[in-house]
C-alpha cells in the first residue's frame, strides 16, 4: 500500500517508519526543507531508541522517503495520514490550524478512493469537520477516519509494532476494512483492533491520556500526605498495587508529569467540558496539582536551607521529562531550574543521557553542562535528582559524599533506599518518604 504521511514530527516519524518496516511504500511530507534534507540523508531529529537505525534501513531498501512535495505524492496514496502539532493554545484548547492548512493543500491532489486518517490528537468533532471541509473543497464525499497514537516516548517502536489495541473512528465500514488490512501485520498476537464512530475515538485518546494523568497525580498527593502522617508511599503503593482493580502502572511518585501529551491534553478536555457547559472537577484537581508538584523538589531544598539559596552551587541530573528521550516540554527539571535561579542560586550543574543541547537552547549561559554526571558533583551543595535515567539507579554514594560540600541527595524519584544513604553518611529527601526519613 502506497502511504503518506504529513508531518516528521514524533508521531508521523514513527508512524511513517514502522509503516514502511511492514513492507508498505511510506513517504513523509513536511514543509521543513531543512528538516526533510535531514530525514534524507539519514539524520533523525529526535530522539527515540532504535528509530535512527530504522529510518536508514528503509529508507536504503526505498520504501521510506521523505519531501516537502503534496503534488508528487498524494495523487498516489491510498491512505494519508495526518501528523502535525496540535499545540495548546492561551485558553487551554487545541490550536487546529495545521490540521485544516493541511486539508486545503490535500483537497485538489487527493485520488477518488482516498481515506484521510487523522492522526495528530484532536478535539471531538474534528473529524466531522475534515469532512465536511473537504467535500466543499472537493465537491465529493472524501472518507475521513481517526485513528489516535498511544505512544510512549521512548517505547514508541514497541508501541506500534506490539500495540495493546488498535482504535478507528470511521463514518462507513468499508473504511475500517482498509484500515484493518493496515494493520494485520501489528495484530498478530490477538490484540483487538477496536472500530467505532468518529466522536468515540476522539475521545478515547483523551480519556487515556487523562486517566493516566489522575493516576499520577493522584499518587502523588497521596505521596505528599505520607510525609505528613509518617506513611512511606513506597510501601503504600505496595500496598494498594497488588488489588488487580488498582494495579502498579502510573503509580510511582515523584515531581509531577510532562511531555508533550499529558498536560495539553488534559487542558483540552477541560476546554471540551467548558465548550459543553460543564465544569470538569476531576481534570482541573488533576491539572492543578500536577502544577503544584513541580515545586515539590525546590520547596523542599529551600526549607533545608532555611531560605537562603542565594550563592549556593546546585548539581542536577536528569533535565528530560522522562528518561528514554531528549524532549524537555513541560519538564518538570525547567520548573526546578527557573525557581532556583530566582531564588539566587549562582550555579547550576546539570547533566543529561541526552537532553542537554535542547536544554542548551533555552537556557544558554545560564547553566552549567557537564558531560557525566558526576562532574557536576564538583563544589555542589547538593545533589538533585529529577528524570530516572537507569545509569543514575546505581550510584556510587561514597564518591558522591566525598565530592559534594554537604552529603545531601534529594530525590524527586525515590531512586535509592533512604536506609543505605544513612548508612553512608547522607542526608536523603525524597517524595512521601516518612517524616523520620525526611528529617534525619
Amino acid at each position: 500500500m502506497k502511504i503518506a504521511v504529513i508531518g516528521t514530527g514524533y508521531v508521523g516519524l514513527v508512524t511513517g517508519t514502522c509503516f514502511s518496516e511492514s513492507g508498505n511504500y511510506v513517504t513523509c511530507i513536511d514543509i521543513d526543507e531543512s528538516k526533510v534534507r535531514r530525514l534524507q540523508a539519514g539524520e533523525v531529529p529526535i530522539y527515540e531508541p532504535g528509530l535512527e537505525e530504522m529510518v536508514k534501513r528503509n529508507t536504503k531498501a526505498g520504501r521510506l522517503t521523505f519531501t516537502t512535495s503534496y503534488a508528487d505524492v498524494i495523487p498516489d496514496s491510498k491512505c494519508i495520514f495526518i501528523a502535525v502539532g496540535t499545540p495548546m493554545t492561551a485558553d487551554g484548547s487545541a490550536n487546529l490550524d495545521s490540521i485544516w492548512k493541511v486539508a486545503e493543500s490535500l483537497a485538489p491532489l487527493l485520488a477518488e478512493d482516498a481515506v484521510v486518517i487523522i492522526k495528530s490528537t484532536v478535539p471531538v468533532g474534528t473529524n466531522r469537520k475534515l469532512a465536511e471541509m473537504l467535500k466543499s473543497l472537493t465537491g465529493r464525499e472524501v472518507d475521513v477516519a481517526s485513528n489516535p497514537e498511544f505512544l510512549k516516548e521512548g517505547a514508541a517502536i514497541d508501541d506500534f509494532s506490539k500495540p495493546d489495541r488498535v482504535v478507528v473512528g470511521v463514518s462507513r465500514p468499508e473504511v475500517s476494512e482498509v484500515l484493518h488490512e493496515l494493520y494485520k501485520p501489528f495484530l498478530r498476537t490477538e490484540h483487538p483492533f477496536l472500530s467505532m464512530e468518529l466522536e468515540s475515538a476522539e475521545m478515547t485518546k483523551y480519556v487515556a491520556n487523562c486517566m493516566l494523568a489522575t493516576k499520577i497525580s493522584f499518587i502523588n498527593e497521596m505521596a505528599n500526605l505520607c510525609e505528613r502522617v509518617g506513611a512511606d508511599i513506597n510501601q503504600v503503593r505496595r500496598g494498594i498495587g497488588h488489588d488487580q482493580r488498582i494495579g502498579f502502572s502510573f503509580l510511582f511518585p515523584g515531581v509531577g508529569y510532562g511531555g508533550s501529551c499529558f498536560p495539553k491534553d488534559v487542558s483540552a478536555l477541560i476546554s471540551v467540558a467548558h465548550d459543553r457547559e460543564m465544569e470538569p472537577s476531576i481534570l482541573n484537581a488533576v491539572d492543578q496539582v500536577n502544577t503544584a508538584q513541580k515545586r515539590v523538589l525546590f520547596d523542599k531544598i529551600n526549607r533545608y536551607f532555611e531560605g537562603d539559596l542565594a550563592g549556593k552551587t546546585v548539581a542536577i541530573w536528569g533535565l528530560a521529562f522522562k528518561p528514554k528521550t531528549d524532549d524537555i516540554r513541560e519538564a518538570p527539571a525547567l520548573v526546578l531550574i527557573d525557581l532556583l535561579l530566582e531564588a539566587g542560586v549562582s550555579n547550576i550543574k546539570v547533566h543529561d543521557p541526552v537532553a542537554m543541547e535542547n536544554v542548551k537552547a533555552e537556557y544558554g549561559d545560564k547553566l552549567s553542562y557537564l558531560d557525566h554526571h558526576y562532574d557536576t558533583l564538583d563544589g555542589a551543595d547538593v545533589l538533585v535528582i529529577v528524570t530516572e535515567w537507569n545509569e543514575f539507579r546505581h550510584a556510587d554514594f561514597d564518591y558522591i559524599r566525598h565530592k559534594l560540600t554537604q552529603p545531601v541527595i534529594f530525590d524527586g524519584r525515590n531512586l535509592y533506599e533512604p536506609s543505605k544513604l544513612k548508612a553512608k553518611g547522607i542526608k536523603y529527601f525524597g517524595i512521601g518518604l516518612s517524616s523520620e526519613k525526611n528529617l534525619d
